[in-house]
């Protein structure tokens, strides 16, 4: 599976790669990731970072890590996920420590958002933020996305799930970042 790359006016989506795995590490071993399954020890943060690259290969799509132009690299892991036990095809952000308040993670997000739309052809997609993720239903408000109830997720426990716009519904007609 050959990952695209996307690029936007400040950021560059790439594969995840095996360098990746101190900030991944760094992240899941930290509080900030009590809301996508943390906090894990590094073998649980290895777990993770190999099903972020499989998910690729079973699914066809999958996440990105999320390099600043000009800047840091792996400040974020944000793209398209589907795993097993998910209501529907989300998209999703998680922003590493000192990354946010940049505005990495809605840029990134709206990347994903018009590939998923125009590349992969979704009609819909959902964001799924747990109660209390603040920051993460404000990424979620920016992009236009609405609350559209809850699930109650196995493992997870219960979140709230995010409609975003459907692709005819968004007046920019998508973004050009892959070619």
């Amino acid at each position: 599976m050959i990952i695209p790359r996307l690029e936007t006016e400040r950021l560059v989506l790439r594969a995840p790669e095996m360098g990746d795995f101190e900030p991944f590490a760094a992240f899941y071993a930290s509080d900030r990731a009590k809301y996508v399954g943390g906090p894990l020890n590094r073998e649980g943060a290895w777990r993770m970072l190999a099903m972020e690259i499989g998910h690729w290969t079973l699914a066809g799509f999958g996440r990105w890590i999320v390099d600043v132009k000009d800047g840091p690299s792996t400040v974020g892991l944000v793209g398209l996920f589907a795993p097993e036990g998910w209501p529907e095809p989300e998209i999703g952000w998680d922003l590493f420590a000192g990354n946010e308040g940049k505005g990495y993670a809605t840029e990134a997000a709206l990347a994903a958002r018009s590939y998923a739309y125009d590349v992969l052809g979704w009609t819909t997609a959902i964001s799924l933020v747990k109660p209390g993720n603040d920051a993460s239903a404000r990424v979620a408000e920016r992009m236009g996305a609405k609350p559209d109830g809850d699930f109650a997720h196995e493992r997870h426990g219960a979140v709230h799930i995010w409609r975003h716009l459907p692709p005819e519904d968004i007046a920019d007609g998508g973004m050009e970042a892959y070619a």
